[in-house]
């Protein structure tokens, strides 16, 4: 019985321990996703925007095993900088690479999509998404091919 009273009084000074009882503590700017939220009362026109030449390329034939790669041109037509924070793809055979650093209003760059095809066959569709300080944060680029089999000669 003196353990379970032992036990109980260490866990209820541990929870309280824990509490911060007047300590505001600030949030990290990390974990906003959303551009809006991040500027109380931004004037229109004033985040940053990602306008993407194309969205969707399509590799047409490619034989089975060989990388293909294709880049994805963008642009910051907002008024504030451009961060991408994040490329994911839908599928390990996909790479994304990306400008770490900030673009300027009016600057761009480039999304490298690099799909390799060894153990791939047939139509193959693919997915990048990009995460960045804009308004909706997600967007959505995708590759197609069509992976044949080598000729034997």
């Amino acid at each position: 019985m003196k353990q379970f009273i032992f036990l109980s009084i260490f866990v209820l000074a541990l929870i309280l321990s824990g509490c911060n009882n007047g300590n505001n503590k600030q949030v990290s700017t990390d974990v906003v996703k959303n551009s809006k939220s991040a500027v109380p009362h931004a004037d229109e026109g004033t985040e940053p925007m990602i306008m993407f030449g194309d969205t969707e390329h399509d590799f047409g034939d490619v034989i089975q095993g060989e990388k293909v790669t294709y880049n994805f041109a963008f642009h910051n037509t907002g008024g504030a900088d451009l961060l991408i924070t994040k490329v994911s793809t839908s599928c390990g055979c996909t790479v994304g690479k990306y400008p770490k650093e900030m673009i300027k209003p009016g600057e761009g760059g480039d999304i490298e999509v690099t799909f390799d095809t060894h153990r791939r066959k047939g139509v193959q569709h693919k997915t990048v998404t990009v995460l960045a300080n804009t308004e909706p944060n997600k967007t959505l680029l995708r590759i197609k091919a069509n992976v044949v089999l080598p000729q034997n000669q």
